[in-house]
């Protein structure tokens, strides 16, 4: 085959590294965004936060004033204030502005200099104002607390070292999830047997939460039972339904159990009473973890009657040129030191746009959004009004994949909660009036629904989906089972109770 040269004019779409730059900030969340924020202040000399212009400003000022520099372009208001903080200065640093060699000696460094730390100890209101951050301790894990308990209870060496592998198997909610014999399995040169390695088991089991250590649900709620005082009313009753018929306690099989214990409505329901007052998991007793809180992209609020919706001033910090470095550049100078500020210029005024450019989409997206599902904000989740994505595209007249990237791990603080952009984003369901009702609204109707119900009666999927249409929804029953496990909400048989 013969190879040979050819011209071919055509047109494509390419994507500018601007326009790549402002899609991937696009689609960043609030924490993704302050660290990318953050790696492009260290690496571009151009850009600084207007915090660090305003302390670099005020710092410069001070030098002028010392260096006896007079400031330049200063109205008479800056002259004022300068002279504010000239004898601010030499309030604190004496009528000269210099330090003194050495203090008097019946006085401390806190009664002539201002400390930059905030106090940290005593009780007083002046701790009102130091940071919070400082002051919060570190969450305790119910491993920690395990610990704890065991170096303060006697052991042998033997015995420690068992309880010690008991304790590594404990997940967090308090169970032991590392079977006996594989404890037993890693010490065979000590020549134990299965009843040494389950006596410092019951040993565990008698620490803090009650119920810990347990093999499984059954065993947990029996240490619990077993640290109750004997005369307490139904003990015996309540040890003898979870310990031989435990399988009818998990499956509400109310007859079965009156059969079994041979008791009537009454006693069952104080039996009931008691095994409900324990906790299936123990860990989440202990167990405190660090609370994570979610940042929130916009807030809406309702003013005069209208909803708002506003752009987080803190989610992002406010940027800017470093005048000092810009004043640097030479238009007609070519050399390595002056490019490279150019670039480093250019590269600023990109990453700010693209910054502009997020707010305002990512502003006008809330907005279009609150727009939509104002009933929601009005009248709470049963109000909610089926959207999609390609609702919210059309109406802006922008690529659903564009809105896509803007509903990611976007929040949107509301007077009903800290909610993901995506939540108000759901399919629909034709009604009998030919209207439409969102997913979420059913979702609410049938959590409504269940919580409302008879204990002694529960709703079956069947009668509630009946309940829907006659309110004009029309939902299988499979659909309604598919929306109730979706909310973790158990079926009838387990939600039957009597109390």
């Amino acid at each position: 085959m013969k190879q040979t040269l050819q011209l071919r004019l055509g047109q494509h779409l390419t994507m500018t590294p601007q326009l790549q730059q402002a899609i991937r900030l696009l689609q960043l969340s609030t924490l993704d965004l302050k660290q990318e924020i953050q790696e492009t202040l260290d690496s571009n000399l151009m850009l600084e936060t207007e915090e660090e212009g305003a302390t670099r400003e005020q710092l410069d000022g001070a030098e002028r004033r010392q260096t006896g520099e007079e400031p330049k372009n200063l109205s008479p208001g800056d002259n004022a204030n300068e002279q504010n903080d000239v004898n601010n200065e030499q309030e604190v640093n004496g009528a000269d502005g210099t330090m003194p060699e050495e203090l008097p000696v019946d006085s401390g460094w806190d009664d002539v200099y201002d400390s930059t730390l905030p106090p940290t100890s005593g009780n007083s209101g002046q701790d009102a104002d130091s940071d919070y951050i400082t002051q919060r301790r570190s969450a305790r894990s119910l491993h920690d607390y395990l610990l704890w308990q065991l170096n303060l209870t006697p052991f042998s060496d033997t015995d420690r070292e068992i309880a010690m592998a008991i304790v590594e198997g404990i997940n967090e909610d308090g169970y032991l999830t590392t079977k006996l014999e594989e404890i037993l399995l890693d010490r065979q040169e000590e020549e134990l047997g299965l009843n040494e390695v389950e006596a410092v088991l019951h040993r565990i089991q008698q620490f803090d939460p009650p119920g810990v250590a347990a093999r499984d649900p059954r065993e947990c709620l029996l240490i619990q039972l077993d640290q109750f005082q004997e005369e307490s009313r139904r003990l015996q009753q309540a040890r003898a339904l979870v310990r031989d018929h435990f399988e009818l306690l998990a499956q509400q099989d109310h007859s079965q159990i009156k059969r079994q214990l041979k008791v009537s409505d009454d006693e069952l329901k104080e039996i009931t009473q008691l095994i409900r007052s324990l906790t299936p998991r123990p860990g989440t007793l202990v167990s405190e973890m660090e609370p994570q809180y979610v940042v929130p992209d916009v807030f809406v609020s309702k003013r005069n009657g209208v909803w708002q919706v506003d752009l987080n001033p803190e989610s992002t910090p406010k940027l800017r040129i470093n005048p000092e470095y810009a004043k640097l550049i030479r238009r007609a100078d070519n050399g390595d030191d002056n490019t490279y500020l150019k670039n480093h210029l250019q590269e600023a005024r990109w990453f700010i746009k693209s910054l502009v450019s997020r707010n305002q989409t990512l502003l006008r997206v809330a907005s279009k959004i609150v727009e939509f599902q104002r009933g929601f904000l009005e009248h709470g989740a049963e109000a909610m009004r089926p959207l999609v994505l390609r609702d919210i595209a059309e109406a802006l007249e922008m690529h659903e994949s564009t809105i896509s990237r803007v509903t990611t791990q976007k929040y949107m603080h509301t007077p009903r909660g800290t909610l993901e952009f995506k939540y108000f984003f759901s399919s629909h369901v034709s009604t009998a009036g030919g209207g439409e009702c969102s997913a979420t609204a059913i979702r609410a109707l049938i959590k409504k629904l269940t919580a409302a119900e008879k204990p002694e009666k529960p709703l079956s999927d069947n009668k509630i989906a009946s309940i829907l249409a006659e309110q004009g929804i029309k939902v299988a029953r499979r659909t309604v089972a598919k929306y109730r496990e979706s909310m973790a909400i158990p079926p009838s048989n387990e939600r039957k109770r009597l109390i």
